[in-house]
């Protein structure tokens, strides 16, 4: 009708977004040359509980599997997808193994009610969302540390990718810079 305002549907949720997080080094590597991370250091400005609240499933690579649960890590606070060709669903029970048809999960996802769900790493699997217009947003603590090589936060092969920044912060007790971008597809 003219002149009236429409009313959104309070039915109505957004969409669950794909959001992938990751502390990246100033020289653009999110892991040591044979996966360490002892270089990420921690800023107790980060409220670490607030931030995993925001979550509710987290996609997870086999490398970065295997390092968490290495470390005595495997467990985080929701549904957890690790995408691996070679590691069997019996040996790994609390986690859901995806072998194939990445699209698909995240179809499923996307479509249950929820909270948004955190690609939690690794660099070859955010290459292949992001390849496949999975990924919503990029957000990347810069760690202010030069580690010379490793693992890329996006490993070649890959396209141009435009991002719009949409939202940063800066911890000044550790010189950790925090960004965030939409991806623009």
């Amino acid at each position: 009708m003219p002149g009236r305002k429409s009313v959104p549907d309070k039915t109505s949720v957004a969409p669950r977004r794909v959001r992938y997080q990751v502390a990246m080094s100033l020289d653009g590597y999110i892991a040591g040359p044979t996966g360490e991370a002892d270089w990420i250091t921690m800023d107790p400005a980060i409220d670490f509980a607030a931030h995993f609240a925001q979550f509710d499933a987290f996609l997870v690579g086999r490398r970065t599997f295997e390092g968490l649960v290495t470390a005595g890590m495997a467990t985080l606070p929701g549904e957890v997808f690790v995408f691996s060709r070679t590691l069997r669903g019996a040996d790994h029970p609390t986690v859901r193994i995806i072998d194939a048809d990445e699209e698909a999960t995240i179809a499923e996802l996307r479509r249950r009610p929820g909270k948004d769900i955190w690609l939690f790493g690794g660099g070859v699997l955010f290459r292949n969302l992001l390849s496949n217009r999975l990924v919503d947003t990029v957000e990347v603590a810069i760690i202010p540390v030069l580690l010379g090589e490793g693992i890329r936060l996006l490993p070649p092969p890959t396209s141009r990718v435009t991002l719009e920044l949409t939202g940063h912060r800066i911890y000044p007790g550790s010189g950790i810079v925090a960004l965030e971008y939409a991806i623009r597809y």
